[in-house]
């Protein structure tokens, strides 16, 4: 009896003592960081950096930190930040060949140059002043031109397009913000161990900015105002999307059936570096190697071995009998549960718990034959362009062309048994293009259709001139056997003055990107449940449900422009006219007349000494003329020239008023 009261009694303690140190774990900082790479069927790789830092609510953990970025915590505190996101980006992502169906392009896909949306938790009438202060403190903390955010006419108020609960949000672009390493040094400096351990030391500048896609995020989640819920504190998430050209390392040869090979790369290939250990501050460091589930199917269909039939096969087989090879063996391969997709992706995961200086990571991916394949899209391919000419009047037109996949029809089929896609347009455009709303136009598969047959909902504001821009955000509801949908907006283009005007104003101004979102089509990686898998944030992240996103391209209108050099030529003559017209009235007036002629004959009548009569004689009897005496000069011819001169310069310049002034 004893003896089960002790066994009791210490199953008691234990539990206790677990619970005792779960709570501990949730209530410390944890930083964790993560690689993945993911091969691309244009012989390019996708590098996806992924940084997750958390910190308990400052009413429990106080606000000393030891992880968090101090600089990140105060911006929350001071202007009291809910939700922010904040991307630069260079390039733009190839949705038709690096896929725009899958976790990654939703999220980290961002239109070029630098946007930033936040939501605070302030009165309504505060959140302006709010969202200019943040801008300052961002620009001063990433060396970037994001205060130019804080014009009125820079930012708008949308109302669904990015958080639906949020009223309280602001976004704001700059499309022609060139993005280079002043701004990606500050970002490194919110990492606990910077560039100079772990995943992050494989940025190597060169590397990554010859990349034909760079797009830095970071995305803050805050709690700290939430008093109502248990609150989760902060949670900063740092991402880095990186397309690189791999440096061939002994393949790319052509092969039997004319095929190229893929290229062959490492992580000393693609970043010029070597892994030499994880940072110790961070609770996980992996690398991933993602195959798409078009790959996984083009693997099992041109496998040399018949037996192979199905994703277990594949995984259990060795690494020299399949079409690729990798010179570290993975920790474990996590497999995607199949939903409506026939095939689905695997994850090959590695670890960095034993590398080191002496033995640094360098994970080597070989292909041993060609392989084809395509990645997955959005059910929509989106365009957007300009039509028309001239300097007066335009149209902007976005245009929608079916993928032709039918697996998305399953999830958007309605009540009355019909089958429907919705799709939300959200576009900012300048005060200076002046949109008439309108004028709006929807095509179906090139016919013209009323706009209570498509349109939804609607949320529209006007441009305000040198006050506001226009922002429009529709949901359409297209049938899914749709083929093309055409949108087109009729507008004219306005008047800038002459200060307005930004230094290379003969380049066109930039219309940012417009967001397609399909709200109804989620995209998420179904992996297997595993205990370990949830420990990871990147994983977790590629997990949670997100919608289809899609970024237009950046539209370039030109403007009527001003001849700028006119302005210079017109000053120029002037103040040469002015400067001549003063420099000789001034020389006429302050000239003393009297006193020349008083020291000229003074000089007349001042004795030269023997010296000087002897020599004059000397000269005249050699010339063979009689020696005359020096005669002052008249200064009444000279007087008459300066008045004849002032005379003609005043009326030149009073012409040039007259005609030209």
């Amino acid at each position: 009896m004893v003896r089960l009261r002790s066994i009791l009694l210490f199953l008691l303690l234990f539990k206790s003592f677990g619970s005792i140190i779960a709570e501990e774990e949730d209530q410390i900082e944890q930083f964790s960081e993560a690689l993945l790479l993911r091969p691309l069927p244009d012989r390019k790789v996708l590098a996806h950096f992924h940084f997750e830092s958390k910190v308990p609510p400052t009413r429990t953990h106080g606000s000393h930190h030891h992880l968090f970025p101090k600089s990140i915590y105060q911006l929350v505190h001071k202007f009291r930040v809910r939700e922010m996101e904040l991307s630069f980006t260079q390039g733009r992502w190839n949705y038709a060949r690096w896929g725009g169906y899958d976790p990654i392009s939703s999220r980290n896909a961002k239109p070029p140059g630098v946007e930033l949306w936040a939501t605070f938790d302030v009165p309504q009438h505060q959140v302006d002043a709010s969202w200019r202060n943040l801008t300052h403190a961002l620009s001063g903390l990433f060396c970037a031109s994001i205060n130019f955010l804080e014009s009125s006419t820079a930012y708008s108020s949308p109302q669904w397009s990015f958080k639906s609960f949020a009223t309280n949000i602001r976004y704001g672009t700059l499309p022609r913000e060139a993005v280079c390493t002043e701004n990606l040094t500050p970002w490194l400096k919110l990492l606990p161990c910077r560039d100079k351990a772990g995943l992050s030391a494989l940025m190597d500048r060169p590397s990554i900015y010859r990349g034909f896609y760079h797009s830095q995020r970071l995305h803050l989640i805050s709690n700290e105002f939430d008093l109502a819920a248990a609150s989760s504190g902060m949670v900063l998430e740092q991402t880095l999307t990186v397309v690189l050209q791999p440096v061939t390392l002994g393949s790319g040869m052509p092969s039997s059936v004319g095929s190229i090979q893929q290229p062959s790369w490492s992580l000393s290939s693609l970043f010029g570096r070597k892994v030499s250990g994880r940072c110790v501050l961070s609770n996980a460091s992996n690398v991933y190697v993602q195959l798409e589930p078009n790959l996984v199917s083009e693997l099992k269909t041109t496998s040399e071995t018949q037996q192979q039939s199905d994703v277990e096969n594949l995984i259990s087989q060795a690494w020299s009998d399949m079409s690729f090879e990798m010179s570290e063996s993975a920790v474990r391969v996590i497999q995607e549960a199949n939903g409506f997709q026939k095939e689905s992706c695997l994850l090959y995961e590695f670890s960095l718990e034993n590398s080191s200086d002496s033995r640094p990571f360098d994970l080597e991916f070989r292909w041993k034959r060609p392989v084809t394949w395509s990645s997955q899209l959005a059910p929509l391919q989106a365009h957007r362009f300009l039509m028309g000419s001239g300097n007066e009047r335009g149209a902007i037109a976005i245009s929608l062309k079916s993928v032709g996949r039918s697996e998305y029809a399953k999830s958007s089929v309605n009540e009355e048994g019909r089958c429907s896609l919705r799709v939300d347009v959200f576009q900012v455009v300048p005060w200076y293009v002046k949109v008439y709303y309108h004028t709006l136009k929807v095509f179906l598969d090139e016919r013209l259709h009323s706009l209570a047959y498509v349109v939804e909902r609607t949320n529209v504001s006007p441009s305000n001139d040198k006050v506001s821009p226009g922002l429009m955000e529709i949901a359409l509801r297209l049938p899914c056997d749709v083929h093309s949908v055409i949108l087109t907006l009729e507008f004219d283009k306005g008047f800038l003055h002459i200060d307005e005007y930004p230094p290379d104003a003969n380049q066109g101004f930039d219309i940012p990107s417009a967001l397609i979102k399909f709200p109804e089509i989620k995209t998420k990686m179904h992996l297997f449940e595993d205990k370990s898998a949830c420990k990871s944030p990147i994983l977790s992240k590629l997990q949670e449900e997100s919608p289809v996103l899609w970024y237009t391209e950046v539209l370039l209108v030109p403007l009527t422009t001003p001849d700028f050099s006119m302005p210079y030529n017109v000053i120029t003559i002037t103040c040469t006219v002015f400067a001549l017209y003063f420099g000789s009235l001034l020389n006429a007036l302050r000239r003393r007349v009297e006193e020349e002629e008083r020291l000229l004959k003074s000089k007349a009548a001042k004795p030269s000494g023997p010296i000087g009569v002897l020599l004059s004689k000397l000269s005249a009897k050699l010339r063979g003329k009689p020696l005359e005496p020096p005669t002052p000069s008249s200064s009444s011819k000279v007087s008459y020239k300066l008045i004849l001169r002032v005379i003609l310069v005043a009326g030149i310049a009073a012409a040039w008023q007259y005609f030209y002034g």
